[in-house]
């Protein structure tokens, strides 16, 4: 293992704390045989796609996962999970070369192969191309053969018969069901020596996927170029092919010391012109990456106008209040038409929502201006990770409602801000306790913002508004405190610890806990 750890350096390893080395275990097989689901199984989430079609998944698709101690009373170890895309797949848009290629890449990387076959349906010819490119590549790693969908004692006799490939016994499981599941994770503990990796200092623990980077835009506006030529490695298919990625694909990678998890997502769409449940869960695959992300980078193709899909994911992206870049990418095909000047003013009244999110201009192609981006995504980082101080935030508002109030309208009502804070970041979010909410309308926040950004430390990046009136104490309430000598607080507020309150010591603000996504 020792040999394996100082043969992975200088590649995309996964990071954990402290510099340690994450296994890496690696699925093989010919398509539709259950790789998918035993990621998923494994991961405890749905991280590939899984669909009857056969050769869904092409790239390698990774995550860390826990693999369990079976002795009571012991911590759980961590490995790097790799999903690969089916052997011998023939793809519809001609990439089985590039599919096969990842997967020959996956196994050199590997400190375990688990090369998995379907006991229902038995060996067919694919399976044993599999084994044969298994022994061909010279492979020193060890590999665990898994017969899959044995679901019942009818199936073992298929399974059996896999011991003809070469590697031994199958463990035999099913990972649709999770039959046999601690099974599989004690015949791995016994191929992954993780007691003998901790004695030689390496940290075998959980993860660290360090600043979360999704990459999005619609198809072919050149995601899986810039997730490549950033990381240095083909580690995501490329091709002028529509839709080629479909999972979203996560690539650690350090820069100037920083650990970053590069997102990969699918190509965005019309929903109603999604043509099958692979492309569906590609999609929502892709949003929820935005949600998951700490900062977005959002790739416009400048050959082509901006459309009503860039449209749709700026609402979705704000909608998540993300820290965005937008990367003008592929500027090599319209610098003759367009200065960046004009670019920018095209991009302000197409996306005028988020004129507040800087731009830069790319060629992921020929490695333009991929690192000026990523100065960018960690500026963004940083201004998203702010916290003001309480007295900082109330003097900003003080000096807002000075300058202009909310309306009272017909009313006649004056509003009064009791108090603010920040009370969260990525997004910064300031929460306001006032007397009167509805004079705190859509237009008078859209005031507050610009204003704010004219003096907040974090002008580029959403900033969320949280507004509350106080609640009334009814008697009972009043009575019932009494007895039993509480602090007396009206409906949903509470105490906050380490609030930078100076000038207000026992002040309280309101649990916005429904803040969570």
């Amino acid at each position: 293992m020792a040999e394996r750890k100082n043969e992975m350096k200088g590649r995309c390893a996964m990071s954990v704390p402290d510099g340690g080395y994450l296994p890496k275990i690696v699925i093989v097989g010919r398509p539709n045989v259950g790789k998918s689901s035993l990621m998923n199984m494994m991961a405890g989430r749905r991280i590939s796609i899984v669909d009857p079609t056969a050769g869904v998944t092409r790239d390698r698709v990774s995550t860390p996962v826990e693999i369990p101690n079976l002795e009571r009373g012991l911590e759980p170890n961590y490995a790097e999970l790799v999903d690969t895309g089916g052997y011998g797949i023939e793809d519809t848009q001609n990439l089985t070369a590039d599919v096969e290629r990842q997967i020959e890449i996956g196994i050199a990387d590997a400190d375990l192969v688990l090369f998995m076959v379907d006991a229902q349906q038995g060996l067919v010819p694919l399976d044993y191309t599999v084994a044969s490119v298994l022994r061909k590549s010279d492979l020193k790693t060890p590999v665990l053969l898994i017969a899959n969908k044995v679901d019942g004692s009818t199936h073992e006799a298929g399974a059996y018969e896999t011991s003809g490939l070469g590697f031994g016994d199958p463990l035999m499981m099913s990972a649709k069901n999770k039959n046999n599941e601690y099974a599989l994770y004690r015949a791995i503990r016994e191929k992954i020596d993780f007691d003998h990796l901790a004695s030689m200092g390496d940290a075998v623990t959980k993860p660290d996927e360090g600043i979360k980077v999704a990459f999005v835009g619609k198809r072919n506006a050149g995601k899986s170029t810039f997730v490549n030529a950033l990381v240095g490695d083909d580690r995501v298919i490329v091709s002028d092919e529509l839709g080629t990625t479909r999972d979203s694909v996560d690539v650690p990678f350090k820069r100037d010391g920083r650990k970053f998890t590069a997102i990969d997502t699918a190509g965005m769409r019309k929903r109603k012109s999604l043509a099958d449940d692979i492309e569906f869960y590609s999609h929502h695959r892709s949003l929820r990456s935005v949600r998951r992300a700490d900062v977005c980078v959002m790739l416009i193709d400048a050959s082509v106008p901006v459309s009503q899909v860039d449209k749709q994911l700026v609402n979705e992206i704000r909608k998540h209040f993300r820290a965005t870049v937008f990367v003008i990418n592929k500027w090599d095909l319209a610098e003759k038409t367009y200065t960046k000047e004009q670019y920018v003013e095209y991009m302000d009244k197409a996306l005028g929502a988020m004129s507040y999110a800087p731009i830069v201009f790319t060629s992921a192609k020929d490695k333009k201006g991929i690192h000026e981006a990523m100065d960018i995504v960690m500026a963004l980082y940083n201004q998203t990770s702010l916290r003001l101080s309480t007295s900082e935030v109330n003097t900003f508002i003080g000096a807002l409602m000075q300058l202009r109030g909310p309306s009272g309208g017909k009313s006649g009502k004056r509003a009064k801000v009791y108090y603010a804070a920040q009370i969260s970041v990525n997004p910064p979010t300031i929460a306001l306790n006032v007397n009167h909410p509805e004079l705190f309308d859509n237009n008078y926040q859209r005031f507050m913002m610009n204003r704010l950004r004219d003096v907040v430390p974090y002008s580029e990046v959403p900033i969320k508004f949280v507004i509350r009136g106080k609640q009334k104490i009814t008697a009972e309430e009043r009575i019932r405190a009494k007895k039993e000598g509480e602090r007396l607080l009206p409906r949903g507020y509470r105490f906050v610890e380490g609030v930078d309150t100076p000038d207000h010591p026992d002040v309280i603000i309101d649990d916005f806990s429904e803040m969570d996504d």
